[in-house]
């Protein structure tokens, strides 16, 4: 079996391969600046070893003995010299990839022609003819936009059709590009180790069967979603000016915007059939891409340990919760000089005739509101008095997920302009049990925004009176 290697195993790309990788049992080897940062997220047997792409004296370890390597690097978030450093880290890799006797390299691209191409993908198809000039045979692979939970332009299109009712949309939302599901582009990227015979470098333009516009896309979006959207098209709207709107209004920082932006002014249109040919892969249309990426995201949800999801985000605050990806988290954490076992217990006792801990008033209120409004309100309860298990009533919510002694996650049945979670995780941090309890909402258009903002200060009251009377009643020598 092959061994690999991935660089940028921790982007969106090189993420979703290493799990793909790992389920099918190959030997992956991961090259990161931080492996710290990495470890937590991969398998056991997966190695991890410390480099820098601009450093070639720490390239060598991790390309010996390795059959298949992934480049999945770029420097989009750079604030300058980008293309520079990706040409730099291009050089080093395949330099020491001859030196070492490196058999294939895959690498991931940009759509776009020769003579319309953006500094970005100017420079990604740069690093493109580095990598095959290294003599190492190299397959390219070309892609437009990603669609997937997570992906840079999935996040883009739902953040600006979730907030915006009314929408102006300048020139550059018309032209065409040719989206391709993360799945089918994962796809691709498995089939190339194993293509046979392959012996000379190759390029194939991969993507899906329906070639759009990103206003299209967000019409796509929109129809999926049931949410209607007045769409004015402006004549004249600068990549700068765009940039900032899209500060404003995404998640994006504006100067990945403004690249983004400057990739899809023109058309970025696989336009040669080779990929067809060669490979098995079948892409999705748009609208099933936009389905299974918000399925997924789902899923995501569930994987996901909130606590990384807001470390990542460094040590800035944000008033009324941290953005991850399309949803609002907003967490707290208490340390309690009890066993992870007793504030566990005293978890799952919430609801149901002992009350919510905190505020039983405002619950109440917001239960007879939720009838109001045809829902099923705070009356039914909880079918037993001390356990939960998932599936479980729990009045307004519902069991999602229960691991003992380490997470309970509830998600809300009321009505609301949107998806609600509440979470509850235990672990042992040096002897100590820390209990961290996390809202999440996944807001649905501006409706739902406005009511995650009209309500925070609220939420602020009554979940910090719940956690600190969770570990009251966790401490307290009364508890059986």
């Amino acid at each position: 079996m092959h061994s690999v290697l991935i660089t940028g195993a921790t982007g969106y790309v090189g993420g979703r391969l290493l799990k793909v990788l790992e389920g099918e049992a190959y030997p992956v080897r991961c090259l990161a600046r931080h492996p710290e940062f990495l470890r937590p997220r991969v398998a056991p047997e997966t190695e991890i070893m410390k480099g820098d792409l601009l450093d070639r004296s720490t390239l060598f370890d991790a390309l010996g003995r390795v059959d298949t390597a992934y480049y999945l690097v770029h420097s989009m978030g750079s604030k300058k010299g980008f293309a520079e450093e990706d040409r730099r880290a291009a050089q080093n890799f395949s330099a020491v990839a001859r030196e070492t006797g490196l058999k294939r390299i895959v690498y991931l691209g940009g759509l776009g022609s020769d003579t319309e191409l953006s500094p970005h993908l100017a420079s990604r198809q740069e690093v493109g003819q580095i990598l095959r000039d290294s003599g190492v045979p190299t397959i390219e692979f070309r892609c437009s936009i990603i669609i997937g939970s997570g992906s840079l332009s999935f996040e883009m299109i739902r953040s600006l059709v979730n907030r915006l009712p009314l929408m102006t949309t300048p020139r550059w939302t018309r032209s065409r590009a040719q989206p391709i599901a993360i799945d089918d582009v994962l796809a691709y990227l498995v089939a190339a180790m194993e293509l046979q015979p392959f012996k000379e470098s190759a390029i194939f333009e991969i993507g899906g069967p329906n070639p759009v516009s990103y206003l299209e896309l967000m019409k796509v979006y929109a129809r999926v979603e049931g949410l209607r959207r007045l769409i004015i098209p402006v004549p004249v709207l600068t990549p700068r000016l765009s940039s900032l709107w899209l500060g404003l209004v995404t998640p994006l920082y504006a100067r990945v915007g403004r690249k983004l932006i400057d990739s899809v002014r023109n058309e970025t249109l696989a336009r040669d059939a080779c990929a067809r040919e060669t490979f098995s892969v079948r892409p999705l249309g748009v609208e099933a891409a936009v389905r299974r990426a918000i399925r997924n995201e789902d899923q995501e949800l569930a994987q996901t340990r909130w606590s990384d999801a807001l470390s990542s985000q460094g040590p800035k605050t944000a008033w009324a919760g941290v953005q991850y990806g399309s949803r609002i988290v907003d967490s707290r954490t208490i340390e309690v000089p009890v066993s992870i076992s007793r504030v566990f217990k005293e978890i799952q006792r919430i609801g149901g005739s002992r009350g919510w801990h905190y505020a039983n008033w405002a619950w109440s209120v917001r239960g007879w509101m939720d009838l109001l409004m045809g829902g099923a309100g705070m009356r039914r309860g909880r079918p037993h008095p001390e356990r939960l298990l998932p599936g479980n009533t729990l009045d307004c919510w519902r069991v999602e997920a229960v691991e003992k002694n380490r997470l309970l996650r509830l998600v809300s049945e009321m009505k609301m302009p949107g998806r609600a979670w509440l979470q509850f995780e235990t672990e042992e941090v040096d002897s100590r049990c820390i209990l961290r309890q996390t809202a999440i909402f996944d807001p649905r258009g501006l409706a739902g925004l406005l009511y995650w903002y009209a309500l925070y200060p609220a939420h602020q009251f009554i979940f910090r009176g719940m956690l600190k009377k969770i570990v009251q009643a966790a401490s307290s020598r009364n508890l059986k």
